[in-house]
């Protein structure tokens, strides 16, 4: 029930019953009272508390707009560019969101605090002060009204007509104060219910505006990450490409450490010991030496490696002769002299070993550094950019553009390596080439596309050529989009012809299974990570060069997305204006960068004594190769470079023999009569993250089966060497020569078996039989 009315009429009579009704419209009026001053409070409280949170989110923002990132390299892909100015941009959006908070908290004081102070103040404390002064008139009436009734009859008449006169006064004065109280205790009773309402209608309006301001900025940043989102994915697929190499690098590193130089070939650099001669007294300081071949320059600094700190100034000089101390003229060992065109004297120097002496021996005489033989060991490959090359190409793409154009995971899912191996066998033999029919069933597409990109690995040096690869590299790394663009029209012009023509003919090819990409999920950004570390592979095992594959990957996308535009126009005229645009272009690019440091990373050399090369040559060497780079992301993308927008693809490693159909059956001899039900059907693709094979071509030796030598009577393939592998899935032993795993179970020394489709591998000391299908090679 709500509140009775209060009658005018009632104040006359004055009855308990309005008495009553008076009372309960005063309970409620100090209830009203007191609920306002502890809304005051909590609303000035929430007002110092998002001042607060305003306050600590702008200093979230400062420190996010401040955080620049550092890359490795020198430059950054389009996706690090987005992903490096992306913390600027969010601590643009918080700062902007702020500003709205910030006019929001000023106006909530006028809209809120203010309105409710002035309806406390000016109404109900209006009503507070009426009470009283009607209590007061209350009590003056009733005490004037009872000394007039104890008057006695028998005064005079006219005193008694002044006693009425005067009563009849206060009774009136009573009656008017009465009146204005009611009216003014239901007044503020009905303004409550809009000047008390009010006030938090303003302030939630604020609210919502502040929350729309959020929701349209969050429109406009969509777009931006959107782009962000892409990149993000981008980046992660290439750490996941890169990582795996990266990290056998590393373990490469660790077991070999004595086969690593400086990649310069005329700078020497490393820690040498120097004797120095005070008063009959031998010391030896050590000191970070450089050596520069061109000017015979030699410098000098002395450093503690312990406190990571430079404790002296460069000594320089120019070298004039080096000669190895013998073993019976010092106590030292690994010693030589080296003599000064500068200064006086003979310095002693002491090497960390034997080997190190060797090299700055090597060095110091004029002798060219041991470089790896991987260009060697590749000019033996089979595959030329000859007619029958040209012609098996050819082949192999009518084939996938006929047959299989629009099969999802175009030249990403690989072959059976022996079907592969067996298909550019009988093609590229002329006595066999035109027997082969690749529109028969018995050739598989992705056999197909594996013997393609298998071809290109065995060609003795990449497509792009080892010349041209750093240029490329460069050219990838320009900021401005059209700079690159021209500048890598200009490089593939300067290519041989066969290997242009070749080039052509692959990327005119590339660019219709990107246009196919919405059956394929071959989008140009995918086709690059497949060919651009083959046709862009390097000369030298590096971590720069792994750390490059990305840019690879850019050139080959800059190829399909403007094949047209590359291979139909005319080379860039030296000195024309096409010329001078690339010139500005480049100019443009590199006037906001600082110029790159030289960097000499750790690098493999490799050179294997007479006899070995000897023994390589009548070989067969075949590596597996790893064309599977699984992508996470399905987003659209319109970028240039670097956008990928396809489900994560099945991939399969190839070192295995073919994709995995379920475990593999076992001989009767070894079969246990128990069922097989539990055996899985069709288990899961490899994770995504699954590191690449050791033999990825794009550093290592060829990839690609050598010819036998002619006196060689087995022209079969050499089993892999024994590795490590990891499973896939899970596996329950039904046999006691089996092997029982989780999966993530990693394998040691895992070498083909004698059992067909089965593999032999050590899981904690103990030997046993792996399903081939179910493991990857490590």
């Amino acid at each position: 029930m709500g509140l009775p009315a209060l009658e005018f009429s009632d104040c006359y009579l004055d009855s308990p019953q309005f008495r009553e009704r008076l009372k309960s419209h005063e309970l409620e009026l100090e209830k009203t009272n007191k609920f306002i001053k502890e809304l005051i409070k909590d609303g000035k409280a929430l007002i110092q508390a998002l001042k607060n949170l305003s306050t600590a989110k702008r200093k979230f923002a400062e420190s996010l707009n401040e955080f620049k990132f550092q890359c490795i390299g020198d430059a950054e892909t389009d996706d690090e560019i987005c992903i490096a100015r992306s913390l600027q941009e969010f601590a643009g959006v918080l700062r902007n969101l702020e500003d709205e908070r910030t006019r929001m908290i000023e106006n909530a004081s006028d809209v809120l605090i203010t309105p409710l102070e002035r309806f406390r103040k000016e109404q109900i404390s209006a009503a507070k002060e009426a009470k009283k002064k009607y209590d007061k008139e209350t009590e003056k009436y009733c005490g004037v009204l009872e000394k007039h009734l104890s008057l006695s009859s028998k005064k005079k008449e006219s005193h008694l007509h002044e006693a009425d006169s005067q009563v009849d006064h206060v009774r009136q004065h009573f009656y008017e104060v009465s009146l204005e109280y009611v009216f003014k205790v239901q007044e503020v009773q009905e303004r409550k219910m809009f000047e008390f309402v009010e006030p938090l209608l303003a302030f939630l309006q604020g609210l919502f505006t502040y929350y729309h301001h959020g929701y349209e900025l969050a429109k406009d940043f969509n777009h931006f990450k959107t782009d962000l989102t892409i990149s993000i994915q981008n980046t992660r697929n290439r750490f996941e490409s890169t990582r795996s190499e990266v990290e056998s690098l590393m373990k490469k590193m660790k077991e070999n450490p004595h086969e690593h130089k400086s990649v310069s070939p005329h700078t020497m650099e490393g820690y040498l010991f120097v004797q120095e001669k005070r008063s009959f007294v031998s010391t030896w300081v050590k000191y970070y030496c450089t050596y520069h071949r061109e000017p015979k320059r030699v410098t000098m600094v002395l450093f503690d490696q312990k406190s990571g700190g430079k404790v002296g100034e460069e000594e320089t000089f120019i070298l004039k002769s080096c000669t190895r101390r013998k073993t019976d003229s010092i106590e030292k060992r690994f010693c030589f002299d080296v003599e000064a065109v500068d200064r006086p004297g003979v310095i002693t120097m002491q090497a960390l070993s034997e080997e190190d002496r060797r090299l700055w021996m090597e060095a110091m005489d004029g002798r060219e550094p041991v470089y790896n033989s991987n260009r060697d060991s590749q000019s033996e490959g089979m595959a030329q950019l000859d007619v029958i090359g040209f012609n098996v190409i050819k082949k192999f793409i009518h084939a996938v553009e006929t047959r299989g154009i629009d099969e999802q995971g175009l030249y990403r899912i690989v072959g059976v390596n022996s079907r592969v191996q067996k298909l550019l066998s009988l093609a590229m033999d002329p006595k066999t080439c035109a027997d082969v029919e690749l529109d028969s069933p018995e050739w598989e597409i992705k056999t197909i596309t594996s013997a393609l990109k298998h071809y290109l690995r065995m060609l003795p040096a990449p497509l792009m050529t080892y010349q041209y690869q750093r240029s490329f590299i460069k050219a990838a790394k320009l900021d401005n989009p059209e700079a690159r663009i021209l500048e890598i029209h200009s490089i593939v012009h300067r290519l041989p012809e066969k290997n242009r023509q070749m080039l052509d003919l692959l990327m005119k090819h590339l660019a219709n299974v990107a246009s196919h990409h919405q059956q394929n999920l071959m989008t140009v950004a995918n086709l690059g990570v497949v060919f651009g570390p083959t046709l862009l592979r390097p000369q030298e095992e590096t971590v720069a060069a792994i750390m490059d594959i990305k840019f690879q990957n850019i050139v080959i996308e800059i190829l399909i997305e403007n094949h047209e535009r590359i291979f139909k126009d005319s080379p860039v005229p030296v000195g024309g204006s096409a010329n001078s645009q690339l010139n500005l272009l480049r100019r443009r690019s590199t006037e906001t960068k600082p110029p790159s440091c030289s960097e000499r990373p750790l690098t493999f050399f490799h050179t294997p004594p007479p006899a070995e090369k000897v023994e390589k040559r009548n070989s067969v060497v075949l590596n597996s190769s790893t064309d599977s780079i699984l992508t996470h992301t399905s987003v659209n993308s319109n970028s240039t470079h670097g956008r990928a927008h396809l489900n994560s693809l099945t991939g399969s490693d190839p070192d295995l023999d073919g994709v995995p159909t379920g475990k593999q059956a076992r001989p009767n001899s070894l079969l246990n009569p128990k069922s097989r039900s539990s055996v899985p059907t069709s288990p899961a693709s490899p994770s995504p993250t699954s590191p690449r094979s050791p033999s990825w071509p794009m550093f290592s030796a060829p990839s690609s089966p050598q010819p036998a030598s002619s006196t060689s009577s087995d022209s079969s393939p050499i089993s892999p060497p024994s590795r490590k592998a990891r499973a896939l899935y899970a596996c329950k032993a039904e046999h006691e020569s089996e092997l029982s795993f989780i999966a993530g179970t990693i394998f040691e020394n895992v070498h083909p078996s004698r059992e067909p489709g089965w593999l032999e591998g050590t899981l904690d000391g103990r030997t046993g039989l792996i399903p081939e299908n179910y493991v990857e090679f490590i």
